[in-house]
């Protein structure tokens, strides 16, 4: 008799803990309001939240469409939020025109760059962390210009011109 009650317990227990995540991720990175901003790593200029947090782009996503849901994804991988009414803001580097957002639960939105869902990584507990940078080779930062950036710069400078290390691609890859 335990054990069938363990038994049912347990997936229980397992969906209050998955819910609870998906609520503190949510909740951590919504906003009234979302600047986006720009910050010197050692993978060039890359797009920040306003609290210094690395912004990345997955790359089974396509333009408008967060395909990162459910518990094995969202907990870890929180979308960049603001309220319904709100528009985020370009900071210095940052071009207003590739800003956008996309309905996403709870009546939020989710800020988008060149079309694309933002993200910040849970396993980023300092400002301009990149630990989830190439995460299973589909989780990559996002330069200035909108493209994904693969690989280190060459000494860390910038490399805003979007040349050399970023990947941007064309036509119906994943790299959009």
């Amino acid at each position: 008799m335990r054990q069938h009650a363990i038994r049912f317990a347990l997936p229980l227990v397992l969906l209050a803990v998955a819910g609870v995540g998906v609520a503190m991720a949510a909740s951590a990175s919504t906003r009234s309001t979302a600047t986006v901003d720009t910050a010197k790593t050692k993978y060039g200029n890359v797009l920040v939240s306003a609290k210094h947090a690395t912004l990345y782009r997955y790359t089974k996503d396509r333009k408008g469409v967060n395909t990162c849901t459910g518990p094995t994804c969202a907990p870890y991988w929180p979308a960049l939020l603001v309220a319904a009414s709100a528009k985020p803001t370009a900071g210095p580097g940052v071009e207003a025109a590739l800003l956008g957002t996309i309905k996403a639960a709870h009546g939020m939105r989710q800020v988008t760059y060149a079309g694309y869902p933002l993200y910040t990584y849970v396993g980023d507990t300092k400002a301009g962390a990149t630990k989830g940078q190439g995460f299973e080779g589909t989780w990559y930062v996002v330069n200035a210009k909108g493209a994904l950036v693969k690989h280190a710069v060459a000494g860390g400078g910038s490399n805003s011109s979007g040349t050399g290390t970023t990947t941007s691609g064309g036509g119906g890859s994943a790299w959009g």
